[in-house]
């Protein structure tokens, strides 16, 4: 299963950290601005808890349905089953330097075609995507944690 991983280190607490992966409110500061993540019900993160990240693509717009399966402080891992099936894994490691977020991300495409062009024309930008929002999530954090300490 291609697996992409990457982390950073970022000065706050795993608490901190691991609010600003599951607070909604705070994803979207962080996101790629053409990735929307919305609650199916009410928002959640507990294990069961649905939602889908819709790409901002006009007419077509993707969406990939997702399910938290994993949920402890500091952790939590989305499953997805659609055009991508696999997992997003989010670890908050704390360290005597704030917290190291490692984020994970283990997929298989089914579709031959849709696996072609992913491989062709996105793996790259997905990648590079995915550090872009590691450091977005480090600032967002690193200013909650500022404000925190006054």
């Amino acid at each position: 299963m291609p697996t992409f991983e990457q982390s950073i280190q970022i000065k706050a607490s795993a608490t901190v950290v691991d609010k600003c992966v599951t607070d909604l409110t705070l994803m979207q500061r962080w996101l790629n601005p053409l990735l929307k993540c919305e609650p199916l019900g009410e928002w959640k993160t507990s294990v069961g808890s649905k939602s889908k990240f819709i790409i901002q693509i006009p007419v077509v717009k993707p969406t990939l349905k997702n399910v938290v399966v994993v949920r402890e402080p500091g952790l939590i891992v989305w499953g997805f089953d659609g055009f991508f099936k696999g997992r997003d894994r989010w670890e908050c490691q704390p360290n005597d330097r704030g917290t190291r977020l490692v984020n994970k991300f283990e997929f298989n495409i089914p579709d031959r075609i849709v696996a072609w062009g992913f491989n062709r024309f996105a793996a790259k930008w997905t990648k590079a995507d995915m550090a872009a929002q590691l450091r977005r999530l480090k600032l967002v954090a690193e200013e909650i944690h500022q404000n925190l300490d006054g």
